[in-house]
């Protein structure tokens, strides 16, 4: 295994206090009317963490007791860099947190920026990466608007860091690339030369060796530049990196030749330790890869014993992992079990994933008899891993999608609301124009309903006068007719015969016998006379014009000529309407006509079919249509369908309604014929 230094962006003096510092009393004498300036400036010149804190501390107490003035909000932007400067990152998130809402208030943008850019580092440095990349990403958008190219850089090149960190090193590298650029525009040439770090370190993580190597070729050259003005130990660095890029290419003894590059710069060891661990560490892998066990293996406890003293947790698993391999290779495997398992012991105490799978891998290859139990365990942590790496990046990404979307919400916003109201003026004044539309075919609707309902009435009141004024006319035509017949043809014949018998009565001649026998085959003459007569009489009945099948037909017509459904009808001609009461045909038309209002008003129907039959008992009524449908068993029923119903059974008649959903409805009605008189038959 192998370790590369991690190249921090902003180098951080940490000043430690021993306890005996924090409790001395430093006898500050500190006045209420002294000024935030002064008190910062006074802090920079004290030794020990606790004064420094305690001057800070002082300056933030008499600002936030203040009013949010631009001067105030600058102050507050001073104490944030004081408390960074002693690594007082809870100061800095609360001052920070204060700072973002004043700002937030007064549109102040430039200390807005300080407030986000503070919050991303204290988030950063707590390791919380999506709520880091948040404030990085929203301080990104504020330099962009402000056109701050050198703080927009800076932003750019901190945020390609948490993405890396993060594992999304695409996002990192399209992040770091712009930082570059910026950077190569303005001139920035220590930034330019830690953002070509970082590039190499996430071509690395990409399997991207060749162009890795670039990268760290150009901040070497870049180092060597930036040597001449101050020493700072760049160029260690850069080998550092380069040797372990070609650790990955399997290329040791390149690696070999960069890692000796690196310590030959002496004061590594005093200025960087971690640095000069990482050095020795890695030189002595490459030995053991390349089986040059000269100095080995006493780089690795060199290596350890520094990485020990600084209580560098993942540096102490990964010299342990070294360890392990190197006594593997000579054959000591019960020593290389031993180092295996503290590495392990290290990393599940630490809880970091990547160095418990590098334990377990290590652990797996020399311990035989657990590599079962090990490799188990390493395949249900990387899975996991890859799964927690994976929401990461999914949520580095869902971050900028949705800051971009609110800020492209607030942007559009006047013109949504505008928008808005524009749709819901013309949305109210088209429901409006609806409504009207609506209203007036609903009232001409109804008026043609009424119309239809007052001529039918009248249809029905003229048809029953009309068979009323019929039957008189008849009955008087017959009465006279018959008094005519009677008049002039019986009456006569049997007062001829009358005179006739009472003659025959005194007659004693011998062919008054005959004569009776004549009169009485006269009498029998008159007799089918009046029988015909009695016959005439009743076909005059029979014959009577019934005028029902036309009212019908006009209310038929009528629904045709008024509506856009298609009407078919039938009437039988065989039905015998004499034989029907007037009330079973004002009841079939009141039907009839219910049944035709309800499939116009509810039904939408394209087609309408009435059928009227009948047989010896029975005269039957089917309306159909093909509408919108019902459920007979759920929908309540109307008054005009009660009224149906009655009039069917007012008739005593049976009525059968069936329909569904989209499939229009039926209705059957049968009601049983009433004979209106007897019949007379005539007897032959």
């Amino acid at each position: 295994m192998k370790t590369k230094l991690f190249f921090s962006i902003i180098l951080i003096s940490l000043f430690s206090c021993s306890k005996k510092n924090e409790k001395e009393n430093t006898n500050l004498k500190i006045e209420r009317n002294d000024s935030v300036e002064k008190i910062l400036n006074l802090s920079k010149s004290k030794p020990s963490f606790f004064e420094k804190k305690k001057l800070i501390d002082k300056a933030y107490e008499i600002v936030s007791n203040g009013d949010n003035s631009l001067q105030s909000r600058n102050y507050l932007s001073k104490i944030i860099f004081e408390y960074y400067y002693i690594n007082d990152l809870e100061s800095v998130n609360n001052t920070s947190k204060y700072l973002l809402k004043l700002s937030k208030k007064t549109n102040d943008s430039i200390n807005l920026g300080v407030a986000y850019r503070s919050k991303a580092f204290y988030f950063k440095s707590k390791n919380v990466l999506d709520s880091s990349f948040y404030y990085y990403f929203k301080s990104e958008k504020l330099y962009q608007n402000l056109n701050d190219r050198l703080n927009l850089a800076n932003v750019l090149l901190n945020k390609g860091m948490v993405q890396y960190k993060g594992g999304n090193n695409l996002g990192a590298e399209l992040s770091l690339t712009r930082a570059q650029n910026l950077f190569n525009e303005l001139n920035e040439q220590q930034k330019l030369f830690e953002t070509l770090i970082v590039l190499g370190n996430v071509s690395e993580e990409l399997k991207e060796f060749d162009k890795s190597l670039i990268y760290h070729t150009k901040a070497l050259e870049k180092a060597k530049e930036l040597e001449k003005e101050s020493k700072t130990h760049r160029e260690a660095i850069c080998y550092n990196n380069i040797g372990f890029v070609y650790e990955k290419l399997n290329d040791y003894n390149k690696a070999i030749q960069n890692f000796n590059l690196g310590l030959k710069d002496i004061g590594i060891r005093k200025d960087l330790p971690d640095l000069y661990a990482n050095l020795l560490d890695n030189l002595a892998y490459s030995k053991l890869k390349t089986n040059k066990t000269e100095g080995l293996p006493q780089m690795f406890y060199t290596s350890l014993k520094i990485r020990d003293s600084l209580n560098s947790i993942s540096n102490i698993i990964v010299s342990n992992i070294h360890l392990s391999q190197y006594y593997a290779s000579i054959g000591n495997i019960k020593t290389a079990e031993k180092y295996a398992k503290n590495a392990l012991k290290i990393s599940r105490t630490s809880k970091t994933p990547i160095d418990i799978l590098l334990s377990l891998q290590q652990a797996s290859d020399v311990d035989i008899s657990n590599a079962s139990n090990y490799n188990k365990e390493y395949v249900k942590l990387s899975d996991s891993l890859q799964i927690i790496e994976r929401k990461s990046k999914d949520r580095f990404a869902s971050i900028e999608l949705e800051t971009e979307e609110i800020k492209q919400e607030n942007q559009g916003l006047a013109e949504a609301n505008r928008n808005l109201l524009y749709f819901f003026v013309v949305t109210f004044i088209v429901v409006v124009l609806l409504f009207v539309v609506r209203a007036q075919r609903a009232r001409t609707r109804e008026l043609l309903y009424k119309q239809a309902q007052q001529k039918a009435n009248e249809d029905i009141y003229n048809l029953m006068m009309s068979q009323q004024a019929i039957i008189d006319e008849s009955r008087s035509k017959e009465k006279k007719r018959l008094a005519q017949d009677l008049h002039d043809g019986v009456l006569g014949r049997m007062f001829g015969l009358r005179l006739n018998l009472d003659s025959l009565n005194s007659s004693t001649e011998e062919d008054a016998v005959q004569k009776r026998f004549e009169l009485l085959n006269e009498l029998k003459t008159i007799e089918q006379d009046i029988r015909e007569i009695s016959h005439d009489l009743n076909r005059e009945k029979q014959v009577l014009i019934n005028n029902f099948v036309s009212i019908v037909h006009n209310l038929l017509e009528e629904q045709k000529n008024s509506f856009e459904a298609n009407v078919t009808y039938s009437i039988d001609e065989n039905v015998v309407w004499d034989k029907i009461g007037n009330a079973i045909k004002i009841n079939l038309y009141r039907i009839l006509q219910e049944g035709l209002q309800n499939i116009n008003k509810y039904a939408n129907a394209s087609n309408i079919v009435v059928k009227i039959k009948g047989d010896e008992e029975n005269v039957y009524l089917k309306i159909q249509d093909d509408g919108v449908g019902f459920d007979v068993n759920k929908k309540s029923k109307g008054i005009g369908m009660q009224n149906m119903i009655s009039r069917t059974h007012d008739c005593k008649g049976i009525i059968d309604i069936t329909s569904k959903k989209d499939e229009g409805t039926k209705i059957v009605i049968t009601i049983p014929i009433e004979t209106k008189q007897p019949v007379i038959i005539p007897q032959e």
